[in-house]
C-alpha cells in the first residue's frame, strides 16, 4: 500500500526528475499499457491521448527537444488512497511561459502509474 508520506516524497522526486529532464526516471513509474492525456501532446504528437509507455516516452523526448527551459516548482500534492490517485500542482516554466500546472496520476495495485493527465492553466 502506498502511504501518504511515500506519495508526498514521490511528488517531490517527480518534480526533481523533470527538472533534470530525466525522462527514463519519470517513465520508470509507468505501467507498459499506461495512458497519458494532455493538451500539450497536440503540439508534439498530433493528438492529446497517448497509449503505452513507449509512446509516452517518445512524446516526452520529442517535446524536450523543443523545450529548452523546463522548470517545475512544487506547489502542493494530494493523495487519495482509496482511488490510488496523486494530484501534483506545480508552477511550470516552459520556454519562459510560466503557468499553473496539475498532473493527476492514477496507480494500479502494483504501484505503477496506469493513467496520467497533465493540465496547464492560468498564466503566472
Amino acid at each position: 500500500m502506498m502511504t501518504y508520506d511515500e506519495m508526498m516524497t514521490f511528488a517531490e522526486q517527480w518534480v526533481a526528475n523533470w527538472n533534470r529532464r530525466d525522462v527514463e526516471a519519470v517513465l520508470s513509474h509507468f505501467a507498459e499499457d499506461a495512458e497519458f492525456v494532455t493538451p500539450l501532446a497536440m503540439r508534439y504528437a498530433g493528438r492529446p491521448l497517448l497509449h503505452g509507455k513507449a509512446e509516452i516516452g517518445a512524446y516526452w523526448n520529442a517535446a524536450l527537444q523543443r523545450i529548452t527551459v523546463l522548470e517545475f516548482t512544487l506547489d502542493h500534492a494530494s493523495w487519495d488512497e482509496r482511488l490510488r490517485e496523486l494530484t501534483v500542482v506545480t508552477e511550470a516554466n516552459l520556454n519562459g511561459d510560466r503557468q499553473r500546472a496539475c498532473e493527476i496520476m492514477r496507480f494500479g495495485a502494483d504501484g505503477l502509474q496506469t493513467r496520467g493527465e497533465a493540465l496547464y492553466g492560468a498564466a503566472l
